[in-house]
């Protein structure tokens, strides 16, 4: 059995943001994105590739094609394949968020 300690996983860098894989197949993976305030994942699309972001700690701004809304802990937000989406830390404080895509693009 392959387990992860969520809570555990606080892998901040003041350069950017970061991306912490949790689980990786052929038909998704699962990361841990850590935000400080401020940094941003840059609105992009893929193609078909659906996207859940949810809120681990923290609030931050999430952008999915016209529409933005800011959330905190415990939300969830969806975009489906073909939407520009990204997230930007627009708190004062750390945002970290549970993500995951299916199917995986980059699986090799």
């Amino acid at each position: 059995m392959d387990f992860k300690d969520v809570p555990a996983i606080n892998q901040f860098s003041p350069d950017k943001m970061q991306k912490i894989n949790l689980f990786e197949t052929q038909n998704f993976f699962c990361d841990v994105y850590c935000l400080e305030p401020g940094q941003e994942q840059k609105i992009h699309a893929h193609k078909d590739e659906d996207k859940l972001y949810f809120v681990l700690d923290g609030r931050g701004t999430f952008f999915v094609d016209d529409e933005q809304q800011e959330l905190g802990e415990g939300k969830i937000i969806f975009a489906p394949a073909g939407s520009n989406h990204g997230v930007k830390n627009t708190s004062q404080a750390r945002l970290k968020l549970l993500v995951f895509m299916t199917p995986n693009p980059n699986f090799k």
